[in-house]
């Protein structure tokens, strides 16, 4: 812009172009990358299938096994990604859940209730598109099964 046409712009205008220049200009919100780690989705997805009626567990069942396990050592706290595998991407993440339901549910209305929540859980959450939500359920728990013990060292 020449010296002539720089002094015909208002100074306030000219005060907002300059400093827009010095801080790198546009949206401050827009500046940077944020990236999610598979973990946390894998987490959101976790929580989010839990909370859905029928689901009794998540997990195959030796990581089921190894995850009792895990909970029973000192300091181990709860597995909320087990059953859960999550690909993320820049914009976008896929799914896939290993899921156990309760005897007596409708496993097809189960396994839609547990996408719909996890996808808006999870786009909600981190602003990624979700693709795909794939639901593998393993076992299915039935009425006559014991819960699995909560044994303790000190009684």
């Amino acid at each position: 812009m020449s010296d002539t046409e720089e002094r015909g712009r208002p100074g306030a205008v000219r005060a907002a172009e300059s400093a827009q220049s010095r801080r790198g200009g546009g949206d401050p919100g827009s500046r940077g990358r944020t990236t999610i780690a598979d973990g946390v989705v894998e987490k959101i997805a976790g929580l989010a299938a839990r909370e859905v009626p029928g689901v009794h567990a998540m997990g195959t069942g030796i990581s089921r096994t190894f995850g009792a396990v895990r909970d029973k050592v000192p300091g181990g706290a709860k597995a909320v990604t087990r059953g859960v595998k999550a690909e993320v991407g820049e914009v976008q993440t896929a799914l896939d859940l290993d899921i156990v339901v309760e005897y007596g549910v409708a496993i097809a209305d189960v396994a839609r209730a547990v996408r719909e929540n996890v996808i808006a859980a999870v786009e909600r959450m981190t602003g990624l598109e979700v693709v795909e939500v794939n639901i593998a359920v393993g076992d299915v728990k039935l009425p006559e099964e014991e819960e699995e013990e909560q044994e303790t060292r000190i009684q």
